[in-house]
């Protein structure tokens, strides 16, 4: 397992792992992912591949209409069933057919496999009834979808599935992606080649959330990044936007971009353009080593934004530190803090 979960890890931190660490080679595992919570068994409860197989492949459907780029194997013969779905030259029945006989060949075996191990838990089991093929759901997916963070997931998933089909989509090499951040719209963002076109990648808050644990970045206080919800997280910038002409540094960058609740953010005795404190400057640093033992782009994006090493990203920290708390002098930190997760 990778330094992102704890000792003890939540059931949280099992999925998030496999989320935002487990291997791509495919995005089989996000529909996967998103289908699986979209499911409301009782522990235990056997589901066919051919009653899977309808979400599983319409979100790969939906997905290939903002990227044709789902695979990273030259072709695959459930893909292209998805394409003439899309279409129109299948019915849905031949669909759910192939994606029963390829879709699931690799990805349910490889789903629980974080950095070439199997995580400790499972969400489910591969079984065999009869003659149909299918999985148990286990009782830690439905504890999971229990959890105050539930409504965070699928949010979750789908900016992690956009981040990774943008980046195999645009053909660019890891080292030259650049993730972008525009703070009125509150999304991520990256220019084509030619710096004419933009595409706009995800939800900032989905793509931050599961790195943060769905916590608030300075108090630990849960957040949500459902846009109605009245805990709705704030992005905010670690050292204060109000600097950005006085560094050469981009301050709407990745490696400076956190969740926070609203009291810490802006709340009587928020933060507001103060600096915080060196703790949480350390904090900071591990959040954006979660990005860096993560797989691209925002890996690349953070190495890029902020050194090639450890040394040099801590160096860097230090840096813009040392300038911010020389121009707005004042430091700050939550007058309430929650049991740490990260």
């Amino acid at each position: 397992m990778t330094v992102f979960t704890e000792e003890h890890p939540a059931l949280e931190s099992y999925w998030r792992a496999v989320i935002l660490f487990g291997r791509n080679v495919a995005t089989y595992k996000f529909a996967l992912a998103k289908s699986l919570l979209e499911l409301s068994p009782q522990a235990n409860t056997f589901i066919p591949l051919d009653d899977l197989a309808i979400p599983f492949a319409s979100h790969i459907a939906e997905h290939l209409k903002l990227n044709d780029k789902q695979i990273t194997s030259s072709s695959s013969k459930f893909i292209e069933a998805c394409r003439q779905w899309n279409d129109g030259q299948i019915e849905k029945d031949e669909m759910v057919q192939t994606a029963v006989r390829y879709g699931f060949n690799n990805v349910l075996d490889a789903f629980h496999i974080v950095n070439q191990d199997e995580i400790a838990v499972r969400f489910f089991e591969s079984e065999k009834r009869g003659k149909s093929k299918g999985i148990v759901v286990t009782d830690n997916l439905f504890q999971l979808q229990q959890t105050t963070q539930a409504q965070n997931f699928s949010h979750e998933v789908e900016s992690r599935w956009r981040l990774v089909e943008t980046a195999w989509s645009m053909n660019i090499a890891p080292s030259l992606m650049e993730v972008q951040y525009d703070e009125s719209r509150g999304e991520f963002f990256i220019h084509s080649n030619d710096k004419l076109r933009r595409t706009n990648i995800t939800s900032a808050r989905g793509a931050l959330n599961g790195y943060q644990k769905g916590k608030c970045f300075y108090c630990f206080d849960d957040i949500h990044i459902h846009s109605e919800h009245e805990m709705l997280a704030d992005v905010d910038h670690f050292f204060p936007h109000t600097l950005q002409g006085s560094v050469q540094t981009n301050l709407d960058g990745v490696w400076n971009l956190v969740l926070a609740c609203k009291r810490c953010n802006r709340g009587e005795s928020g933060k507001f353009a103060r600096i915080p404190e060196l703790k949480l400057l350390e904090r900071l640093h591990k959040r954006n080593s979660f990005f860096i033992n993560s797989h691209h782009p925002l890996r690349e994006t953070l190495i890029n934004q902020t050194g090639k090493t450890e040394q040099d990203r801590i160096a860097f920290l230090k840096s813009m530190d040392q300038i911010a708390i020389n121009l707005l002098i004042h430091r700050w930190q939550p007058t309430l803090e929650f049991t740490p997760v990260f």
